[in-house]
């Protein structure tokens, strides 16, 4: 099953999407994953959160002038268009899947920055390719070759990697 979660791994870096999909459980020890636990549980304590559907986890919600609001919460805008599609995703797994129209929130506690995300048809048509990418991917018996990208030193896949 296509999630957000997989969607933020591929386009940063194949392998580790297809180790994800395939079960293969990063070092959740790792500093990253800890601190990333950390600004979840500690941001915006006052609004609603972690609402799971099928496919996604969403980090908050809200509504603003009668528009439905999701909120994705990131520990660093470096990687703010792989953030957008990971949100339009949701967006548009929610219109497709439940009928619901929603817009997006991409927010940055430690920068103190949100970025509204609109779900229009060039968007929907970049995340239905990205599905289709990431299917085909999935299906292949073995991952990818390993290839040294600058994220390397910050994943938790890094040892089974490299070791």
């Amino acid at each position: 099953m296509i999630t957000g979660s997989l969607i933020e791994s591929f386009l940063i870096c194949e392998r580790q999407a297809w180790l994800m999909a395939h079960q293969i459980t990063p070092d959740q020890d790792h500093p990253y994953l800890e601190l990333g636990r950390l600004i979840d549980e500690e941001s915006f304590t006052d609004e609603k959160k972690k609402i799971s559907l099928e496919n996604m986890i969403i980090d908050l919600i809200k509504t603003e002038n009668k528009t439905l609001i999701l909120g994705e919460i990131k520990k660093s805008s470096k990687v703010q268009e792989i953030a957008k599609i990971q949100l339009a995703f949701y967006l548009y797994s929610l219109k497709n899947n439940y009928g619901i129209k929603a817009d997006g929130l991409l927010i940055f506690p430690k920068e103190k920055r949100r970025v509204r995300v609109v779900l229009d048809k060039e968007l929907e048509e970049k995340i239905e390719d990205t599905i289709k990418r990431i299917e085909i991917l999935i299906y292949k018996g073995k991952p990818p070759l390993p290839q040294k990208i600058p994220y390397c030193k910050l994943c938790a896949y890094r040892e089974f990697c490299w070791s």
